[in-house]
């Protein structure tokens, strides 16, 4: 398969480029993290007057009605320039599911609201029969959170739930515990229950995984980036040291993982988008790969760029955070594997049962 962005997707490529180059340098994201949430409000704003946020949501609800490789080329630049605040967890968790599964009222009323900037939303998933959700991001500054039980899938005001603020890895992208217990759901705000609800959500969260694979992969583009300046900068026994064969090999191998990363995380994302009947395999292809090659890369750029790398002045630090929080985010690499293995054996098992 013969694959490549269009006139029109590289269009949006560059333009993303251009705008987080002069909206989201390095020195903006370290203000964000210096506090709890991470968010820039005016980032956000600035954002939202972009369009972005409304790129997956359909026309009749306020946004622009794009596809998965669309949204891979935004959070590919926006994973490049590390760019932090609740734009993954309001547009990809929360928002997909409302898309594919809510109802008419609720896309009018939610939607709308996401792709104009003016609500930000996640996604919490309580563990089995428990009312606590651990791990979710952008909690704190969601206007609503998308509450995915044992049984349903429903909506609830932020406002209405405790949400305590939990140590996190990655600085850009903070996480929390919410509690769901004793929280009364009304109907309006139920978009599915029994095996609906966790039909809706799988579907959510391959999007999701797949748009989170396109990201890593722009920090990884970044990483190399980076890594290769300060090779052909930092000198060794009076010359640079990506003069080096050493050095060499591992610049090489950060180039072959990033190249290979956006191949599979790219075609995740078609796959989804076109609806086709391998999407789930391959977005499980590209997580588990991205997953290890991502955290690969950043041992890579800190074992060039030597005990520098570690210290806090050095940028490559906060990609190794990402690296590591995406790593887990959405299953890690032995989850997936575990899942398409599964898939392998269910679609053997059939085909063997049909003849």
């Amino acid at each position: 398969m013969q694959f490549g962005l269009t006139e029109t997707q590289e269009t949006l490529k560059k333009s993303v480029r251009e705008f987080l180059t002069a909206e989201c340098p390095m020195p903006v994201v370290r203000k964000s993290i210096e506090t709890e949430t991470a968010l820039d409000a005016g980032l956000w704003s600035r954002i939202a007057a972009q369009g972005w946020t409304g790129l997956l949501i359909p026309e009749e609800y306020g946004g622009h009605g794009m596809g998965m490789v669309e949204m891979a080329v935004v959070l590919e630049e926006m994973g490049r320039a590390l760019m932090p605040g609740p734009f993954f967890s309001t547009t990809l968790l929360a928002g997909t599911i409302i898309a594919n599964g809510g109802t008419e009222a609720q896309k009018h009323k939610y939607l709308a609201a996401i792709a104009s900037g003016d609500a930000k939303a996640t996604l919490a998933q309580a563990h089995k029969s428990s009312d606590v959700c651990s791990y979710v991001p952008d909690a704190a500054v969601a206007d609503f959170i998308v509450c995915s039980t044992r049984n349903r899938l429903f909506i609830a005001p932020a406002s209405g739930l405790r949400i305590t603020h939990t140590p996190a890895l990655d600085l850009t992208r903070p996480l929390y515990e919410v509690s769901l217990k004793g929280l009364d759901v009304a109907a309006a705000d139920v978009i599915a229950t029994g095996a609906r609800a966790r039909q809706i959500l799988d579907g959510a969260l391959d999007a999701a995984t797949a748009g989170l694979t396109a990201e890593m992969t722009g920090g990884m583009q970044r990483l190399l980036e980076i890594t290769v300046g300060y090779a052909k900068t930092r000198k060794q026994f009076g010359r640079p040291i990506g003069q080096f064969q050493a050095v060499q090999h591992l610049c090489a191998d950060m180039l072959l993982f990033t190249e290979s990363a956006r191949s599979a995380a790219y075609y995740a994302c078609y796959c989804v988008s076109e609806g086709l009947p391998e999407a789930s395999e391959a977005v499980s292809i590209a997580k588990s790969y991205v997953s290890e090659t991502y955290r690969e890369a950043g041992n890579r750029a800190i074992q060039v760029h030597g005990g520098m790398g570690f210290t806090w002045e050095n940028d490559c630090h906060l990609y190794y955070r990402r690296a590591k929080a995406s790593e887990l985010s959405l299953g890690d690499a032995i989850h997936h594997r575990e899942r398409l293995a599964t898939m392998i054996i269910d679609r053997r098992t059939s085909a063997s049962a049909a003849d």
